[in-house]
């Protein structure tokens, strides 16, 4: 194939990120200078963001067999860009007063969002697998970037030994599937598997056990039940700007290439499907009961995020039956990264700069009010919103995940995302209350008396906005939504 201007244009996101983590690369050969590296990584970054609107939405551009750009791509590019801006404004902050080097960190994750965006534009399960491993494996750095910290270095450990066991799983699915279909690409296996009555029983019975392996791979990234049991760990041991990004960034761009997946290839066997609404109905119920009970802030928003992809699931599982389910996913996928950057980037303002351990007990937030009016109404909102209370972007973006479940008949499946989310009311507003309540003595924890002029607190306090605004009035938001349909290839 000619690569000609209007293929280059349109892998200028993808470009773009690539070259500001070679540029961050010899920055840090040439002198170690934590400021110029950030600026290096945060004007790339911003022209990899900006570089979106030079895109033909309305064209379908394949980028040899591996890579496609529609604007399905474009729009979850844009949503990986986006976090990933958001975790260099909090990491800033948080690496002035780290002891050891600070210039990596900046390479690590423009490397990770490199292959965020390569699983984005995946059209192929070749470029599926080398985008997970780009994003996986400076994230094994990134999560025990704190590594004299005894959590820290735990939490790294533990992650890469099960992604790389979720990552044999992946592998060894999309084996199976080559062996019975003869191809990875994903339009070409839709093809074949469209054609089921003429499959043999045998070989259709291989495919689904591929398919299903490959979920398991995609279902640890996702902290589905019951591969979620790394959560909690990972995120109370990584340093609060990288939980922000394991909580958004490697969990969007998940999302966008197993959607892309499954609206590709048909519905294969209703068992299969009937299998992964359990997975969702256990996600939903085993993280909303599992975050009643924790009182650490970090491992609570990491049973939490169990519990919502499992709403999603509810979607995904729709996913070829109309528009509205995939409408929903992109709403609750912008929901979820507004809300997982506000509320992690309190954390990560109240953890700021470097000292030891997060700022991530409960404790540490009692009577914040107090102290910090208006981060605290931040995170209110935040906390809000993650609840699906009315006048925040997370009703709304229950009320899609209840539409598909009603319009499609989800009955039991709709029954678990009422029953989640209000259990899920239960916590969130515990937390709430302690933001308010009166505490005696000195706080042992503190946001900086400047936060709310840094970059990080003016990022939380303009999400905080986002999430009321678009959630009194979310048309903006759904005139958007048409951007993340897809289309068959």
């Amino acid at each position: 194939m000619s690569f000609n201007s209007e293929l280059f244009i349109a892998e200028l996101p993808l470009l773009l990120t690539a070259l500001t983590a070679i540029a961050v690369m010899l920055s840090i050969a040439w002198q170690r200078n934590h400021k110029q590296v950030f600026i290096i990584t945060a004007i790339g970054l911003n022209s990899a963001l900006f570089s979106l609107l030079l895109t033909n939405s309305a064209s379908v551009l394949p980028v040899t067999q591996l890579l496609v750009v529609d604007s399905y791509a474009s729009f979850y590019t844009a949503l990986i860009l986006i976090g990933t801006l958001a975790t260099v404004t909090l990491a800033r902050a948080w690496l002035k007063k780290f002891p050891d080097n600070r210039e990596e960190f900046y390479l690590l994750l423009t490397l990770a969002s490199t292959g965020a965006i390569v699983m984005a534009q995946a059209h192929h399960l070749a470029s599926v697998f080398i985008g997970v491993e780009l994003m996986s494996l400076p994230l094994f750095g990134l999560v025990g970037y704190a590594f004299k910290q005894r959590r820290s270095l735990e939490a790294a450990v533990k992650y890469m030994v099960l992604s790389a066991s979720a990552t044999a799983f992946l592998l060894f699915g999309i084996a199976l599937i080559y062996a019975q279909v003869g191809s990875l690409d994903i339009a070409t296996i839709g093809t074949q598997l469209s054609s089921l009555p003429q499959v043999e029983s045998a070989h259709l019975t291989l495919l689904i056990i591929g398919l299903g392996m490959m979920v398991i791979g995609f279902g640890f990234k996702l902290s589905l039940v019951p591969f979620h049991l790394w959560t909690p760990d990972v995120y109370q041991g990584a340093p609060a700007p990288v939980t922000t990004y394991l909580a958004t960034v490697s969990k969007v761009a998940v999302f966008a290439v197993l959607l892309r997946l499954f609206y590709t290839i048909p519905a294969t066997d209703s068992f299969f499907y009937k299998l992964l609404g359990g997975v969702a109905f256990i996600s939903i119920i085993t993280g909303n009961l599992l975050a009643l009970l924790q009182g650490n802030l970090k491992r609570l928003l990491g049973f939490s995020s169990t519990a919502h992809f499992g709403y999603l699931l509810v979607a995904l599982i729709a996913c070829r039956l109309g528009t509205l389910s995939l409408e929903a996913v992109a709403l609750y996928l912008v929901m979820y990264l507004l809300t997982s950057i506000g509320s992690f980037g309190v954390v990560s303002l109240m953890s700021s700069p470097y000292q030891e351990r997060d700022a991530d007990e409960l404790p540490a937030y009692r009577g914040l009010f107090w102290r910090r009016p208006i981060l605290t109404s931040a995170m209110t909102v935040m906390f809000l919103s993650l609840a699906g209370i009315p006048m925040t972007l997370g009703f709304i973006g229950k009320f899609y995940i209840l539409a598909v479940g009603i319009k499609f008949h989800f009955w039991w499946l709709t029954g678990a995302v009422v029953f989640g989310s209000a259990v899920g009311l239960y916590y969130y507003l515990r937390v709430i209350s302690i933001l308010y309540l009166r505490t005696p003595g000195m706080p042992s924890r503190d946001a900086t008396n400047d936060w709310a002029l840094t970059a990080g607190g003016l990022m939380v306090l303009l999400s905080a906005v986002l999430v009321v605004l678009l959630g009194i009035y979310p048309q903006p938001l759904i005139d958007l939504l048409p951007l993340a349909q897809l289309v068959a290839h």
